[in-house]
This record gives C-alpha cells, sequence and structure tokens, in this order.
C-alpha cells in the first residue's frame, strides 16, 4: 500500500510537471504582467516545487491581487489548491482561466475532469467537447475522447440506479450507484440515495461514511446530520448521536427535526452515563433505577432495552441480589448466549446460591470467547474448588446461612444449633455420638466463618480445618475432637468456657 506521503509527493510531481509544461508551452507569451506580479509568480513557482503549498498559494492570491486578469496566475493558484486536495476551490479558478483564455485546452480539460467526479455530467461533456473542437494535441485529444465515452457510460448507469431506486429495488440500484460513484466520487446527492438503500436492505452502519461524506460535499446539509445522527442513535452509539446532530443544530439552530432530536439523545446520553458513574462507585440500587429511566426514555429501540437487561443482570450480581441476577441474566442470555459480561455475572449468582455446577458452566462458556480473560479464569477455578468443596463439608449448610451472611446471622445460627445439638440433651449412647459430631461440625462452622481469614480461605475453595487441605497448602495437619469441646459455652465469645451451661 503506498503511504499518504508517498501519494503526496507523487502527486505534487505531477502538478509541477504541469506546470513546467505549461511554462514551455507558453513561453514568450506577454500576460501583461507587472515586474511585482512576475515575482510573485516565479516565488510561487518555486515553493510549489518544494511542497511548500501554503506559501506558494500565498504568492498567487498576491499575483491575482496586482493583475486581476493574468489567468497564469489562475491556473498556478488551482494547481495548488489541486495539490492540497482543494478540488472544489480549484474549479472556479479553472473557470477563470478558460474565460480569459478560452482556448486553454488544458485548463478545460482539467476541469471537466473535475465536474465529472462531481456528477455534473452534462457540463463535463461539454468541456470535453470543446476540447475535441479546439485542435487539441494528440494526448488531449486521446483523454478528451476517453472522457467523453466514460461520460456517457455513466449517463447510463445513472439513469438506471436512480431507476430502481424510485421502484425500492434498493439492491439494484446500489450496484448501479456503485459503478457511478467510483468516478463521480464528489456527487453529494448520489451518495445520499445510495445510504438510503443501505438503510432499507438493513444494513446502516455502511451508510455512515457516504452521509458524511455527503455533508462535507454539500453546503449546510443538515438532513445528512440528521440521518447521520439517527443512524448511530439506533445502533447504539449514543455520544457519536449526539456529536452529529450538534453539528446539524450549528447549522441551523431552529432544525425542528434536529432539535428534537438533540433533546432526546441528550436526556439518554446523560441517563446512561450517570447510571455508569454509579455502578463505579458501587452504589447499584441508584444505578439499576437510572437505568428504569433509560427504558422509559427510549422504549423502542432494540439495543436500549438489551443494555437496560444486561447492566441490570450486572447489578443484582454485584449487589448480591443472586436471585434476580440469576433470573434477569438468563432472560439476557437467551437472546445473547455468548454475552461474556452476563455469563459471568450470572456465574457469580450461581455461586451466591451455591449452585456451582452451573456456575462452573458459565465460565467454561464465556471462556470459549474469551480464552485470555484473567477474571474468568480466576472465576472458574473459584467455582471449581467450590464444587469439589460442596461435595465434602460445607460450614454455610452446616449452620444454615448463606454465603453472604453477616457475622451476627452467623453466631446467632450457631448458638441455636449448639443448644439443640449439645451432647448434654441426648442420654442414648448412639444419638450421643451422633451428637458429638454434629457438635463438632457446628463449633467447625462457627471457627471458620466468623474469622475473616479463615472465612476467605474457605469462600475461596479451601477447608482450613481438612488436614488434606492444609496439608496441599503447606501447613501444619488440624483435627479436632469432642474433648476439645466439652465445656465449651456456646454463648459466649468462643473462647475457653467459664461456666459448663446445663440443658434441660
Amino acid at each position: 500500500m503506498v503511504s499518504p506521503s508517498t501519494r503526496a509527493q507523487k502527486l505534487l510531481s505531477f502538478f509541477s510537471f504541469l506546470l513546467v509544461l505549461f511554462d514551455l508551452q507558453y513561453e514568450g507569451v506577454q500576460c501583461g504582467i507587472n515586474a511585482d506580479v512576475d515575482r510573485h509568480l516565479e516565488m510561487g513557482k518555486k515553493l510549489l516545487a518544494a511542497g511548500q503549498l501554503a506559501d506558494a498559494l500565498s504568492h498567487f492570491h498576491s499575483a491575482i491581487d496586482g493583475d486581476p486578469d493574468n489567468y497564469v496566475a489562475y491556473y498556478r493558484r488551482a494547481t495548488v489548491y489541486l495539490a492540497m486536495g482543494k478540488s472544489k476551490a480549484a474549479i472556479p479558478d479553472l473557470s477563470k482561466v478558460i474565460e480569459l483564455k478560452p482556448d486553454f485546452t488544458s485548463a478545460r480539460l482539467q476541469r471537466g475532469g473535475l465536474l465529472l467526479k462531481q456528477g455534473k455530467l452534462d457540463e463535463a461533456e461539454e468541456d470535453f467537447e470543446k476540447v475535441l473542437k479546439s485542435n487539441p494535441s494528440e494526448q488531449e485529444h486521446k483523454e478528451a475522447s476517453a472522457q467523453l465515452l466514460k461520460s456517457d457510460e455513466i449517463q447510463r448507469m445513472r439513469s438506471q440506479g436512480v431507476a430502481a431506486f424510485n421502484q425500492r429495488d434498493y439492491l439494484t440500484a446500489e450496484t448501479f450507484l456503485n459503478y457511478v460513484l467510483e468516478t463521480c466520487i464528489w456527487d453529494a446527492e448520489l451518495r445520499e440515495m445510495r445510504a438510503e438503500c443501505y438503510v432499507n436492505q438493513g444494513e446502516p452502519g455502511k451508510a455512515i461514511s457516504d452521509l458524511k461524506a455527503a455533508s462535507k460535499l454539500k453546503n449546510d446539509n443538515t438532513d445528512a446530520f440528521y440521518k447521520v445522527s439517527r443512524i448511530y442513535y439506533e445502533l447504539g452509539d449514543h455520544e457519536m448521536s449526539l456529536s452529529e446532530i450538534r453539528e446539524c443544530l450549528k447549522l441551523d439552530p431552529d432544525h425542528k427535526e434536529c432539535f428534537s432530536h438533540y433533546k432526546q439523545v441528550k436526556k439518554l446520553n446523560k441517563q446512561i452515563r450517570t447510571a455508569e458513574e454509579l455502578i463505579h462507585e458501587g452504589r447499584y440500587e441508584d444505578a439499576l433505577s437510572k437505568y428504569e429511566g433509560v427504558l422509559k426514555t427510549e422504549p423502542s429501540i432494540p439495543y436500549y432495552s438489551a443494555l437496560v437487561q444486561e447492566r441490570s443482570c450486572h447489578c443484582y450480581s454485584k449487589s448480591q441480589q443472586s436471585a434476580e441476577a440469576i433470573k434477569v441474566c438468563t432472560e439476557f442470555l437467551q437472546k445473547e448466549p455468548s454475552n461474556v459480561n452476563a455469563l459471568k455475572d450470572r456465574a457469580e449468582a450461581y455461586i451466591l446460591e451455591e449452585l456451582y455446577e452451573e456456575a462452573v458452566r458459565d465460565y467454561e462458556t464465556a471462556q470459549q470467547t474469551s480464552e485470555n480473560d484473567k477474571q474468568i479464569r480466576e472465576g472458574l477455578e473459584k467455582a471449581q474448588k467450590l464444587l469439589k468443596q460442596s461435595q465434602k463439608r460445607d460450614y454455610y449448610k452446616i449452620l444454615g446461612v448463606k454465603r453472604n451472611a453477616k457475622k451476627q446471622e452467623i453466631v446467632k445460627a450457631y448458638r441455636k444449633l449448639a443448644q439443640q445439638w449439645h451432647p448434654d440433651n441426648f442420654q442414648d449412647e448412639e444419638e450421643k455420638k451422633r451428637a458429638e459430631k454434629k457438635f463438632i461440625d457446628i463449633a467447625s462452622a462457627k471457627e471458620v466463618l466468623t474469622d475473616p481469614e479463615k472465612r476467605s480461605r474457605f469462600d475461596a475453595g479451601e477447608d482450613p480445618l481438612d488436614p488434606e487441605s492444609q496439608q496441599n497448602a503447606g501447613g501444619s495437619q488440624f483435627h479436632r475432637g469432642w474433648n476439645q469441646w466439652q465445656g465449651f459455652n456456646p454463648f459466649g465469645s468462643g473462647g475457653p468456657f467459664s461456666f459448663k451451661f446445663n440443658f434441660n
């Protein structure tokens, strides 16, 4: 691929070559220029050859100011405009050259080519025909003839494209317009027409580039800005939609459609940004409320309905409303089964609900789409450990509390169960043995879940009181028997007993 700088250098060399030919062709011709104008022309020519286009342009401006009837100055300034990519500005200068010197075929050929690119086919053909009637050189005759043939073909293709568009045959219309726009790249009307073809074929994203080009090619093209903004809005890019509709209002502050749409986009954009800021701050309930407002502001466009559902799934999961999170995430995932964010959020909710197999499955599905995601990898490892752990001893289940239970709830549950299963309550030997085992489990659960460090290890899938886990972790083996718990006061702070509690 040719780099922009290389392309610019080649273009500059071409225009410099044209000037050399021009100077040779018209050497000795008296143009009535005075010494000051001549100096500006010469300086401008040198600066153009050196690639200093802005400085060259300034000198040609001065030459024209000094001699408004000097066709050489207009031609050279047009050459600079073309080198700068300002073709629209070059056309009036080329027209002035032709007005001052009608037999200047090079200028007429260049203007014809530019008019062809603008889609002004009749005007372009008139230039090419006049070149052929003006005793041109062999090369000029060949170029004008080829351009006339091309223009004639484009005229036919354009007519067929417009006819197909009017008959709402958008696929056929697009085919013809594609061919025409390969040459008529600055035809704003045709670009807007092709954009309509894309939209009606369900490809609004492809319409954006044509509409943006049309907004620049046609002065005060408020309709193009409005259409681009509407497309961005419907695609879910509310930030870009807001930016484009502001451009429309800059051109016409009283434009009714643009102003109405601006108010809608601005409101929606503010709601979404505020909701995301609330999520970032961990204020999930407030974020949920704000996203409900988004749905009221824009209930019709599917993108925003899906966005509200996905972010609600996230908020419910992060605020540990696991049952609601699973419900909302599942509804969303039925529409977008591979959405990584929703899979991660539902997996976290499944863990809170102790549905470890489901959590593992969601993390594995997410990993297929995003295999290098550290959060997914760590979540999957945790879910797998918890699944394995659940098949052994689960301290939360022993006390009958949720995984997100507070310490106060854990102690309360422990005291109730310790009173119920204290071995002193049982006379039968078999029942006493069973109670001893149960009491040990209850006391162990309380020890782990009321100790932040041990609970954290347990939540990560490791049992701090399991000898095998301790061995794998490099720690010493740990074991407690009933004798160590005898005389233990379940209503105390967890330290050694100060009295023995007797149950009736």
